[in-house]
């Protein structure tokens, strides 16, 4: 772990230039907007470390799958999201020589990624091989408003000198993936085309036929007057740009600003796509760089209103739940329900940028209270639209019946390269499931249910009927030769997790079924008919419910993680040299799988997942055992310690955990982040806070709110959309305070007691004391 960051609660700085930390800020300051992303790479030339990346959101390539023994069943692919054309390439010459800071002396560098607004900012003097000194000051955005606008403002200012600047403003999509096979190039011309108004250059994939067109113009300007300009036009292979020499003066600025439209193949046909690019090109340039900044700045207030968390007396968590708060709402907007959220987002090219199960345990409760319902609707709709797929991936692995969605997936395909991931970590299931369960429970919206919920559910039950193991000699179901979500374990029976929930998505599809049956039976007979459900198949689901196998230890009073656990040698992480962690960067697979090192959480999952069954005692024995063996080595861990921690009292590791996952990335805890931010695992960190130490639960339609302070921040505050009302969270150090800043009602209970909280009122409760509340409004 380094810091190297500046502490801020709206920005994330960097104040020097350092070659070594060039990719990981490259990870840490990209922007986005849902629909495009862009890596923090520098506009200009740079020969230093570096991942250029430039993602289109939706694009992606299905690259063979690389095993040297090959299974049935095994995916024929694995999906990439494509770095695709740079947009925000602007060469410059100062008489003839090139700027690159790896080649320069770099003095007062500085880089500033401005969550209130969604800019990211650079500037920084370069003295060049021949003593000439340059101000550059930098500011883009990819515009929130505009979704397929990316504007530049380049300023360059000379320092003890007068001379000539060559501009190179370009789109270059001769790229590559750092990932691809055998440096494969995914990428071919279709057309490029430079005018005196633009220049325009049309990729498209290899396969699957993306087409992608990038138009692009500039404007310079000195002393607030625009040149004009007559530059060289330029056209190479898979590029298009300008060359234009201007003079400039000794301490004026020459200012660039260059606007880029990127539009893609999902939206427009192949032959509308070059107008559709010119036309929100012209609109963009017509605007100009203050309108499409101020359209950015106000896009992005509505974003915070919604979604900020306020904390106060801690400046490394304020900053770095923003941040995780940032990425998160610039990843996914959930206005195109074709699209989902990949593990890194638009920061890196790691895992692919397809979906996994992460987006249903993690990503769901984020999006559920800090925007509009349909927006999680949406990310339940695009599994909904798969579920045929996930039929065909379980007939592919020998599967009479049922639905296995996919672990990795970009089309409801599974493109997953591990085969202990592919085929054994079916626990996956058990996530849309419970996605279905966590939505419909916090919006109310029943009609989800009979109208898409019913047949998932139903497919993902026949799913665990086949796929369990019935022992006569026992009278025992079991799931035999699975992976949990602790991938440090593989091929092991009766994995607590996989188990529990299985039967549970069997239990909450019976309970679906009956209460349809009971409001809807004209629906009801209409959706038997359609799944073909039989009696006898709900009867084996309610056998598989009381006769299921649960691996335990009645002595230390525990579910074990699966069969055999105890076998293994139980030094906590703590009694580990230092030099072994990370484990999966020091030790060797096979000492890892004989260990009982845990990457994530496991058991705990479900104790998160399922806290309405448990009560403290048994979360309390569980975390106690499990914990001191957990090497968080996967981001998604921590937020689940820190909220089950919350709720047992345990404030240090409360703390602890929150920190870790909040600032994986500004402190590189995993020493990964080179290859993006943990996207997913960020909206783990909101639910710490929220559900953490907020306690925000919602049983029988009701919000329920449990809060404390961790006791390092003299106060926090957080917003949640429920059921139509926006409401604030306000925990201070002896009192809690909730606002209804809409004019819907709404029924929460805070520690326990029920409040009807009017339109704009509030109410304000002592910590952990409902008898000294007192109403207002």
């Amino acid at each position: 772990m380094k810091q190297y960051l500046t502490l801020d609660p709206w920005n994330i700085i960097e104040e020097q230039y350092d070659p070594q930390q060039q990719e990981i800020s490259e990870s840490v300051f990209s922007i986005g907007n849902g629909y495009m992303g862009q890596r923090a790479n520098f506009e200009e030339a740079y020969s230093g470390p570096s991942l250029q990346g430039s993602y289109m959101a939706g694009v992606y390539y299905p690259d063979k799958t690389r095993v040297g023994w090959w299974k049935n069943g095994y995916p024929e692919y694995f999906a990439k999201v494509l770095n695709s054309t740079n947009w925000i390439g602007i060469c410059i010459s100062v008489n003839g020589t090139e700027l690159d800071l790896a080649a320069c002396q770099v003095k007062a560098f500085r880089r500033v990624l401005n969550m209130k607004e969604g800019t990211l900012s650079r500037s920084f003097t370069a003295a060049l091989p021949d003593g000439k000194e340059i101000r550059v000051e930098a500011v883009r955005f990819v515009s929130l408003a505009r979704h397929e606008i990316g504007a530049i403002r380049y300023a360059v200012t000379p320092l003890n000198f007068s001379g000539t600047l060559t501009v190179t403003p370009y789109l270059d999509g001769d790229v590559q993936n750092k990932d691809s096979n055998y440096d494969e190039k995914f990428w071919v011309e279709v057309h490029k085309e430079v005018t005196a108004d633009n220049a325009a250059l049309t990729v498209r994939t290899k396969k699957l036929d993306f087409h992608v067109t990038s138009v692009m113009t500039f404007e310079i300007y000195q002393n607030g007057a625009k040149l004009a300009l007559e530059p060289e036009q330029i056209e190479q292979e898979k590029y298009a740009g300008y060359r234009v020499q201007v003079e400039a003066k000794q301490d004026e600025e020459t200012v660039i600003y260059k606007y880029v439209a990127n539009v893609t193949s999902r939206d427009y046909g192949y032959a509308q796509l070059l107008d559709a690019g010119r036309s929100a090109l012209q609109e963009a340039a017509a605007a100009g760089f203050g309108q499409l900044y101020e359209e950015q700045v106000q896009a992005w207030a509505a974003k915070w209103r919604e979604s900020d968390i306020v904390i106060e007396g801690d400046v490394a968590a304020q900053q770095a739940i923003r941040f995780n708060i940032f990425q998160l709402n610039q990843t996914y907007t959930g206005e195109d329900d074709r699209l989902n959220i990949g593990p890194k987002g638009f920061t890196g090219e790691k895992y692919g940028g397809s979906t996994y199960w992460d987006t249903e345990a993690y990503c769901l409760p984020f999006y559920l209270s800090t925007a509009d319902a349909t927006i999680a609707r949406n990310l339940l709709i695009y599994r909904y639209k798969h579920l045929e797929k996930a039929r065909e991936n379980a007939r592919k692995l020998g599967f009479a019946k049922g639905a296995l969605y996919p672990m990795v997936t970009m089309n409801g395909e599974e493109c997953h390269n591990e085969w202990e991931i592919t085929f054994e970590e079916i626990h996956r299931n058990g996530a849309i499931a419970y996605a279905i369960y966590n939505y419909v429970n916090y919006t109310g919206d029943d009609s989800y249910l009979a109208q898409y919920g019913v047949e998932v559910l139903v497919e993902i039950s026949r799913f665990w009927e086949e796929r369990v193991n019935y022992v006569p000699a026992k009278d025992q179901y079991m799931i035999l030769g699975v992976t949990g979500p602790n991938e440090y374990e593989n091929n092991v029976n009766n994995n607590w997790y996989t188990n529990r929930i299985a039967c549970w998505t069997m239990e909450y599809t019976l309970q679906v079924l009956s209460d349809l049956q009971a409001s809807d039976p004209a629906h009801y007979e209409e959706l038997v008919a359609k799944l073909a459900l039989a009696p006898e198949e709900t009867a084996k689901w309610g056998d598989i419910l009381a006769k299921m196998y649960y691996p335990v230890d009645a002595e230390r009073g525990v579910f074990l993680q699966q069969d055999g656990f105890l076998d293994k040698d139980l030094t906590p992480v703590k009694d580990l040299a230092p030099s072994n962690l990370p484990l999966n960067q020091n030790w060797s697979w096979d000492r890892i799988l004989r260990s009982a090192y845990i990457k994530q959480a496991d058991v705990l999952q479900g104790l998160f997942f399922l806290g309405d069954r448990y009560d403290l005692d048994t979360k309390k024995r569980n975390f106690d055992f499990y914990e001191p063996l957990t090497v968080h080595e996967s981001s998604l861990s921590p937020c689940v310690h820190s909220i089950i921690a919350c709720e047992l009292g345990y404030r240090e590791k409360a703390y602890e955990m929150y920190l870790r996952t909040s600032r994986l990335d500004l402190d590189n805890y995993n020493n990964d982040t080179e290859d993006g931010c943990h996207i997913t695992s960020m909206a783990g960190t909101w639910m710490s806070v929220v559900h953490g130490f907020g306690g925000l639960r919602v049983k029988d339609g009701v919000l329920h709110l449990n809060p404390f302070n961790p006791g390092h921040w003299s106060a926090f505050s957080f917003k949640v959309m429920f059921r139509g009302a926006r409401l604030q969270v306000t925990v201070g150090e002896q009192d809690v305070t909730v606002t209804n800043e809409t004019e819907t009602p709404v029924s929460i209970s805070v520690y326990g007691r029920g409040y009807q909280l009017g339109g704009l009122g509030h109410v304000q409760v002592g910590i952990g004391n409902p008898s000294s509340s007192a109403i207002v409004g």
